[in-house]
């Protein structure tokens, strides 16, 4: 018999650790070739990791609800064979590809010495922490003890010290410091104030109970009252629209557009779309297609901030909200959507809106977003005021499509007429976006759905 390494394979882009929720093997089952041995969650998506050898699962190196790194050997299989150990090759690593984004393994001297920067995660709200100076930067990582890039971001976004994150206690295999262990350390730094927090070189004993939450602090409930805790996903949500709100100042715009034109159009080709493609087209391609187009025009709208610095991006990634079973909500991107034809993106969104809510999304699908776009009026909303994405500056929702009674400008003077009308909203930054611009904006999205040409031909 030979030992096989099962490691945590490559999530995607930035993405350098997951945490393992639940192992669906047991040591001593038996494990066939490309099956889930293990389900593991980033800040981004749930996954399985399967297996690429058939055999049995001799042990489990990682308990549940620890933080593994990429290349790190999460369980030891055993195989048939002969010799004492084997390892990952390429060829087996791309044959997990077909069923999961794994590129070779990264090896565990190659993570200490990457820099990966804290990735951006694909959900509303999703904060992004301020700059800080490069001598710090280059402290935090500087340090004898092994620390993950996304610790390392954290620790340098929130200005600890070398000193400071060295004191504070790992709950980890191997006292290894996780994201929740600094995330409680500056929780309670923030509740006990600078004067009590832990001195450089002292370590927090490590039985220091996290503080309490919001939803404890306020101890009271009635008979008939349910708690319910949230998910891993919700109170990622919550903590990222909290940190997006104490990170941007925002401040919102609203104009009525008259798509009538676009709705009678979509009605007239909808039937023949659907037999040709073999799904159907939405009202999401239509109004992704004019804000990718409005971000040509102004390009300021499609930044981020970085300190004071404000960084212009060159793609223009439209993430779109989607509402999964479970309540949560996730945001999956579409890639370079200024580049895709109305029929490519058609199919983009379907394909996306599909895989959220079968839970089948791959980490790179919800990363690199610039610019989010929510559907509020799939609910019957008629407007909203969305929370920033961050580290995006601005995201646009639009409410239902109603008929109401308007007046039409006509060369023969006004009239009364039935149209369809909608609003479109959107939060923006005002540290990087003025009124000026973001209304601007905005009216631009609302032009380009207004004078829809009803002989488009796709």
């Amino acid at each position: 018999m030979a030992l096989y390494n099962l490691t945590l394979p490559k999530m995607g882009e930035s993405v350098s650790e997951a945490t393992v929720t639940k192992w669906l093997k047991e040591p001593g089952d038996r494990i066939s070739e490309d099956e889930a041995v293990v389900e593991v969650a980033t800040d981004k998506v749930d996954s399985d990791v399967p297996s690429p050898v058939s055999g049995i699962l001799k042990e489990k190196k990682i308990s549940d609800g620890e933080i593994a790194q990429v290349g790190q050997i999460i369980a030891i299989i055993e195989i048939e064979g002969e010799g004492e150990e084997t390892t990952v090759t390429s060829a087996e690593v791309n044959e997990v590809e077909a069923n999961m984004i794994n590129p070779t393994p990264v090896k565990d001297e190659e993570i200490i010495i990457q820099e990966i920067q804290l990735p951006d995660l694909e959900i509303p709200g999703v904060d992004q922490l301020p700059a800080s100076p490069a001598a710090h930067k280059e402290a935090i990582h500087n340090s004898i003890r092994f620390y993950s890039p996304l610790v390392r971001n954290i620790a340098q976004e929130e200005g600890l010290s070398q000193q400071e994150l060295d004191s504070i206690p790992g709950t980890a295999s191997d006292g290894r410091v996780t994201k929740q262990d600094v995330l409680n350390y500056l929780q309670q730094r923030k509740q006990s104030g600078p004067s009590n927090a832990a001195p450089a070189g002292t370590a927090t004993p490590a039985t220091t109970a996290p503080a309490p939450s919001a939803t404890k602090a306020i101890g009271v409930t009635a008979a008939g009252d349910e708690i319910i805790e949230m998910d891993r996903m919700r109170r990622l949500i919550a903590d990222h629209m909290v940190k997006s709100v104490q990170t941007s100042p925002h401040v919102c715009s609203f104009v009525e557009a008259d798509v009538t034109n676009m709705v009678n159009w979509r009605n007239k080709i909808k039937d023949s779309y659907k037999k040709r493609e073999g799904e159907n087209i939405t009202f999401t391609p239509l109004f992704i297609e004019a804000i990718s187009k409005a971000l040509k025009d102004f390009p300021m709208v499609n930044v981020s901030i970085d300190g004071t610095n404000i960084i212009k991006r060159k793609n223009i990634n439209i993430g779109m909200a989607a509402a999964l079973p479970t309540g949560n909500l996730i945001v999956p991107v579409i890639k370079n959507a200024d580049q895709l034809s109305l029929v490519g993106l058609s199919k983009s969104v379907n394909d996306l809106a599909v895989r959220s809510r079968a839970n089948k999304l791959k980490p790179d699908d919800t990363q690199g977003g610039t610019f989010t776009f929510t559907n509020i009026g799939a609910f019957g909303n008629i407007m909203g005021t969305p929370i920033i994405n961050q580290p995006q500056a601005a995201i646009l929702a639009v409410g239902t499509i109603t008929k109401k009674p308007a007046v039409i400008e006509t060369e023969f003077g006004d009239m009364i007429g039935i149209r369809h009308i909608m609003y479109l909203s959107m939060s923006y930054d005002h540290r990087v976006i003025d009124g000026a611009l973001g209304g601007t904006f905005l009216k631009r999205v609302a032009d380009y759905l207004e004078q829809w040409d009803t002989n488009r031909v796709i």
